[in-house]
């Protein structure tokens, strides 16, 4: 690996990670928490650590590979970056929801219920272009999306339980994780 290849996928983690501090989550008191999304989580960071595995300090720079990952990484820091700021001080690290909770649809949250893991998708996908060989980058990717499917289905079911029909209603018209998807899924016969 190049040193600027270094510089993109360290550089683009730390400023797509970034949002979260700032943000001040930490220390905030739930309504309603559910740990299960902890196993989630964990196999999100054990998907994303597979892509380090390979030897990709011995990987040949692609022009085209490299550009790939740069447009996916930005991308995640974009949506990470929205998606923050439309959560605001309802941003939390585990599956919970507060005393003043409210059903985000603004911003990110219009085009797909999670956001947030889009952009650590994206993020993901632009690392393992970069660092890691085929095998390493379908089987994090695999681990990575089912922990994701872990946490979006325990949070969905908090705010399922939480806002009822509204939230059922905006389940039926925005996708989980890939935006225009759901528009897609309703034209289907």
């Amino acid at each position: 690996m190049r040193a600027y290849e270094y510089v993109l996928v360290i550089g683009g983690t730390i400023l797509w990670a970034l949002p979260f501090p700032l943000a001040g989550f930490h220390g905030r008191s739930a309504l309603r928490l559910d740990r299960r999304a902890r196993w989630g989580v964990l196999l999100e960071c054990v998907g994303y650590t597979l892509l380090w595995q390979g030897s990709f300090w011995t990987r040949a720079t692609l022009a085209g590979r490299d550009a790939l990952a740069a447009v996916l990484i930005a991308t995640a820091c974009v949506i990470s970056w929205t998606a923050a700021r439309a959560l605001g001080r309802q941003l939390r690290v585990d599956a919970a929801l507060g005393p003043q909770h409210e059903l985000v649809r603004s911003g990110p949250y219009g085009l797909v219920r999670h956001p947030i893991y889009t952009s650590m998708l994206c993020l993901l996908l632009g690392t393992g272009v970069v660092v890691a060989p085929w095998y390493l980058f379908l089987g994090g990717a695999a681990v990575f999306l089912i922990g994701t499917e872990i946490r979006m289905r325990v949070e969905e079911a908090l705010l399922a339980a939480q806002f009822g029909e509204q939230f059922e209603a905006y389940r039926r018209t925005v996708p989980r994780l890939i935006p225009f998807t759901a528009s897609m899924r309703r034209r289907a016969p």
